[in-house]
């Protein structure tokens, strides 16, 4: 993985930093730190969520493991054949992906699961050179609007232009495809508000752009 992905040792943001540093202290199993993007660097689809969650990535080290969001995530990717397991819970248990790989707008776990617009800022260099190696024609699948709004920052495209909206998909002008959904939130997903059959088809839809082209 290209050094300009991902630094395991950036300190950029001052709250996440000393928040990291707290976890450390009171809960010495847990990963605490930055979390790296998940899968082939040479996939034609890249997933993009909002950020670590506590007690998912967090403590595993690995985007979207161990925690709720996970659950319809793993499972849909299996379905959809983008993946060898139904399920993910640790760094060992053998999960692979194909075609794909999983990253996050922000790459340290913020309080409450809501990073600052200073932090999502200080991370979207990660996340610009994530993109721009990906290849020609690849597909963006954004999980929640945070991440299609760092999406396009990344890309220095208009927010205007490009209205969040589930299941849409937007050409981009240099040939990607950015593709939208609900975040797969146990909030999301509780409410009603993101069904597996609604997350399907926005995953589908995504794959079925990134390898059409292949």
């Amino acid at each position: 993985m290209k050094a300009s992905w991902f630094d395991p040792g950036c300190r950029d943001c001052p709250r996440l930093a000393r928040y990291l540093a707290g976890i450390r202290r009171t809960r010495r199993d847990y990963h605490a730190a930055p979390v790296p993007p998940f899968g082939d660097a040479k996939s034609r689809l890249l997933i993009v969520g909002l950020a670590p969650g506590m007690h998912g990535a967090n403590r595993t080290g690995r985007p979207f493991t161990g925690d709720h969001a996970g659950l319809l995530l793993y499972r849909t990717l299996h379905d959809l054949g983008l993946s060898n397991r139904p399920e993910a819970s640790h760094l060992g248990d053998g999960l692979k992906l194909r075609h794909c790989r999983i990253t996050n707008a922000v790459k340290c776990v913020p309080p409450e699961n809501k990073p600052t617009a200073d932090e999502i800022n200080n991370c979207n260099r990660y996340l610009r050179a994530e993109i721009e190696s990906l290849p020609e024609r690849a597909v963006l699948l954004a999980l929640g609007g945070i991440a299609h709004r760092a999406i396009l920052k990344a890309l220095s495209l208009p927010q205007s232009r490009y209205a969040f909206a589930h299941g849409r998909v937007h050409p981009l002008p240099s040939g990607q495809r950015l593709v939208d959904s609900y975040h797969c939130s146990r909030y999301n997903t509780q409410t009603g508000r993101l069904t597996p059959r609604m997350f399907t088809r926005a995953l589908k839809r995504a794959r079925d752009l990134a390898l059409a082209d292949a």
